[in-house]
This record gives C-alpha cells, structure tokens and sequence, in this order.
C-alpha cells in the first residue's frame, strides 16, 4: 500500500495521517455514502442550570436552593432533551440518582467532601468505572468487557462526593485507529457534533466532553489527552480545558494512547471550575510512577491561584512560527487576544518561536505507535476473563470481522502499523524517544522560556472547526499541541473569541508542574475579556 508523503512539522492529526498507509483498502464497500443528515435542530429549552459555576451549584446546595437529586435530574433532563442533536453522551449512570440520594444524605448528617460534592460530573468513555456503566473507547470491541476497578481519577471524583452523571462519547480509541478518521465518531456512539454548528466537528478525541460541557449537559467534564484531545475539542466548542503536566495526574485505568504522553485533564465552561477540577484529579497514584514526582511536593491548589490582576508585568511569548499562518480567521482572533493580554498588562514577546518545533514530528508518530502497541496490550490483558479481543492483534480481528459496524466509513491503518512495532527496547523506540525529548523540551520549550525570561508561550489553539466529512476525514488545519504534549508539559486553552460564530481557543504553555502560572494567566485573561457565551445548536454557521 503506498504511503503518505508529508513536509516535517505537522500536528498529531495530521502526523497521524503521515508515515500511515492510505486506508482505502480496507474499508468498508459503503464507505463513500454520504455523512448522514444533520439533525434537524430542535430549539433549545431554557434551562436554570445554564451556565451555572461549580461554586454556584454549590452554593445552591448549601443553602437549599436545590438538592444533588434536583441537580442529576435537571442535567438527565437536559441530556435527554439536546443529546439526539448532539451525539455527545454515550450513555448516562443508571446509579446517578443513587449517587446523588447518599450525597444529600452526607450533606443533611454535616459531611460535606468539598466543593464537587454532589456536583454532576461527565467522563470520558476511555476512563474505567467499575460500575453498571461500560468503558469500551467507543468500540463495540469493549462492550461487556467492564473493568474490575475504577480508574484512580474516578476514585478521586467519587471521594470528593462527585456524581457521576454518565459517559461521553468520542474518537474511537482516542482516534489512534485510522489516518482518514472523523473526530467524534465512534462504533458506539456515532458521530458527535460541535453544538455551535451542528454540521461542524467537535475535534477530538474527547469530542464528547467538550460537546456536552459547553451545552451545560453537565457541570464539568473529564477528557484525556495524549496531542491535543483536551485543548481542540475545548477551544472548537468554546471551554476552557486544561491539559496538565504529565504525571499530575494518575493515568491507571484510562485506556492508553501512549505513557509518555497521556494524561486525564479537566474540560470546563470557566477557568475557576477546571482549576478545583483537576485540583481533585491530581494526586500521586502507586500504580502509575509518572505521579512519583509529586511525592515531597506541596499540592498545587490551582483553586487559590484565581488572581484576575496575574497578567500585569507577566512576560509572554508569542510563538508566531509555524503556530500562526495557517488559519487567518484564528489569526484574527488571536491578534485581539494580544492586544487584551497587553493592555492587561502583560509584557509580549512576539516572536518568541519555539526551536526544532518541525523538527519531531516522525519520532513523535513512532513513539506513539510502540507505546499504543504495549499500552493497549497491557491494558487488554487487565480485563477479567471474559469473551473479546485480549490483544491489539485480536481487535484488528475483530473490526474486520464487524467492518459493517466499526469500519463503515475509515479503515485501522494506524492499529496495523502499531502491531507491527516490536518490543520498547528497540533501539528504533529509545532514539525516537530520546529525540522528542531532547527537543521538545531542552532544546525547544525550555531553550525560549528561558532565552527571553518567560512566564508562557501563547498562540492560537487552532483553526475554527471544520465541517464533519465521514468520506475523507478531517479538514485539519493545525493546533499549539504538539510541542507541549510531546515534552509533557501544561497546556491550557481559554475561549479567546469568534470567527464566523465559531469559537476560538488561545493557549498558555509554560514548563513542567508551571499550571499555578499557567491558571492565574488563564484566569486573568478570562475575566478581561469574557469571550465565553453558551452555544444554541444552529444547524450551520450560515
């Protein structure tokens, strides 16, 4: 099968694409119908919940406004009422009010856990929950196949007193399965879609999260990212996500990508609700050694660094090369988001550009491929026994046994070449590795941080979302993600503005463990400017 030619230097989605065999040949005989219509929209009903902060529901909770019965059931309704538009909720926690009845319990007998208790919270399908609820990745390859323990964040959620409202759908396997993939489609849950346009992708691969978030279908929401699956699909559907350092937070029991790049991370409609999100979700985790670093280390509390004067005097970069150009209309935007930043205060550097950031991009792929053979291998293993796929090789099996179903319109060219890959001690992977490293972080990130004294690096997240397209994959333009994700660094993106009613993210990446900067920068840029504004399903930007 021939292979894809490209220039050095792309993004994720498209250095998926790279190095990758084109997927014609595998791919069902229908797959060049026609993406299915877009829902006929439906107007959206008013909802008392909308927009409401995790602070304000608590608040609510606390003086009796409404109880976390009234706060599951207001957002079910609200799911049931939208999601047939949407695509964004795989399936809702048939325990939600359970959860949320020994919530309200805890809270009339003086046991309150912090401030998500009884919060409704949506994760994504690749999370574990050892519960009535499925974790499958999208695929039905997973159906049945439910974990024996909860994933380590699922832990922390439900010991702060979290409801867990119910899984979101998503790229199928985090859309490491094809090179020609829709983001947001999935076996499962079939195509999500952005709800500022219905006819447009919510990127991915937690397409769903950010879906359901920004359509207040839930309070909060947990995505995962291993190259800009939390910051696309926030800053496409108008959120703030935040993708952290790697090792804050415990990835036991998330289905892997790739350990050195994986990360669980929160997907809020405000910065104050991402940063007491992910101040629950961090935490140092014995099963995941990433999380060693923060033994000896002083807990973050990103929730007390909401400082909306932090932009006066911070030095930010402009990384304009390679990161600006491909978008005009993010261009725009994110030209107003300089001025915001400079008349808030902020020092710009611009250029500030980051070294070798071309310079990586098929060592990044190769990595990925060796880390999604081992990860997933390893994961499968985990399952109890039980009928279904146990190796990488068996769920190739599978989805060409059910291509009518799992491949109907894009193949599993990526999964073909992983299984291909050997063991992590080839010398192919440890000098891969060895390379991203040393450029994305001491030769890249670190060397313009420090050249010119930086707090952050800023850009545009990417381009305004594309129209869906099932017959060839996704109109991906470019994104910030990649030299942040590669080094393991934080990354956070923030609603910056509108091109064509289309949201638009811009980003703040700083050094490793920097998310207190990263936040108070955020934070402030947020309450400057207030681009956030909930979205009302329109059919398409027309």
């Amino acid at each position: 099968m021939p292979v894809t030619s490209r220039p050095s230097g792309l993004s994720r989605r498209e250095l998926l694409a790279a190095g990758a065999a084109t997927a014609a040949a595998g791919l069902a005989p229908h797959a060049a119908a026609a993406a299915p219509a877009t829902p006929r929209p439906e107007p959206v009903p008013a909802f008392e919940l909308e927009e409401m902060t995790i602070a304000d529901l608590s608040a609510g909770l606390e003086s009796g406004r409404f109880t976390a019965v009234e706060l599951a059931e207001a957002y079910l309704q609200r799911i049931a009422q939208l999601d047939a538009q949407l695509g964004s909720v795989i399936e809702t926690n048939p325990q939600a009010r359970e959860l949320a009845e020994l919530s309200d319990s805890e809270r009339r007998a003086g046991r309150v856990r912090g401030p998500l208790h009884g919060i409704p919270v949506l994760i994504k399908d690749n999370i574990a929950t050892a519960d009535r609820m499925e974790t499958t990745a999208g695929s039905l390859a997973l159906v049945g196949r439910r974990p024996a323990h909860d994933a380590f964040v699922v832990t922390r959620l439900r010991e702060a007193g979290a409801i867990l409202l119910g899984k979101t759908n998503l790229s199928e396997w985090a859309n490491f399965r094809s090179s020609h993939s829709s983001s947001g489609w999935s076996g499962r849950g079939g195509q999500c879609r952005n709800p500022y346009a219905l006819d447009r992708s919510p990127c991915g691969s937690s397409s769903g999260t950010a879906a359901a978030i920004s359509a207040n279908l839930a309070a909060a929401g947990v995505g995962i990212e291993t190259d800009g699956s939390i910051t696309c699909p926030s800053h496409i559907c108008g959120l703030v996500g935040i993708k952290p350092t790697v090792g804050l937070v415990s990835r036991t029991g998330i289905i892997p990508i790739a350990a050195s790049q994986d990360t669980a991370g929160p997907m809020c409609r405000t910065v104050a609700d991402a940063a007491v999100l992910l101040d629950v979700l961090a935490g140092e985790d014995p099963r995941d050694p990433a999380t060693a670093s923060l033994l000896g280390r002083a807990p973050m509390r990103l929730a007390d660094c909401l400082d909306p004067s932090a932009l006066r005097g911070a030095r930010l970069g402009v990384a304009r090369r390679r990161f600006f150009g491909y978008s005009p209309a993010a261009d725009a935007v994110l030209e107003e988001a300089l001025g915001a930043l400079a008349r808030a205060g902020a020092v710009l550097v611009d250029p500030a550009d980051i070294p070798n950031a071309d310079d990586y991009g098929d060592e990044e792929y190769e990595v990925l491929l060796y880390e999604f053979k081992a990860g997933i291998n390893a994961y499968l293993a985990s399952l109890p026994p039980g009928e279904g796929p146990r190796t990488l090789l068996d769920l190739i099996a599978y989805n060409r046994q059910h291509a009518d179903r799992e491949m109907p319109y894009f193949g599993q060219d990526i999964f073909e070449q992983a299984q291909r890959k050997g063991p992590l001690s080839d010398d192919a992977y440890r000098k891969a590795r060895e390379k991203c490293l040393k450029l994305s972080r001491r030769k890249g990130l670190d060397e313009v941080l420090d050249k010119h004294r930086l707090d952050a690096l800023v850009a545009p997240t990417g381009s305004p979302a594309w129209t869906i397209d099932l017959v060839n994959g996704d109109h991906y333009l470019g994104s910030f993600s990649r030299p942040a994700a590669v080094a393991g660094y934080p990354h956070v993106t923030v609603p910056a503005g509108f091109a064509f009613g289309l949201p638009v993210g811009v980003s703040f990446v700083g050094r490793a463990w920097s998310e207190p900067v990263l936040v108070r920068l955020a934070f402030a840029f947020e309450q400057a400017t207030r681009h956030r504004q909930p979205p009302a399903l329109r059919p398409t930007i027309g």
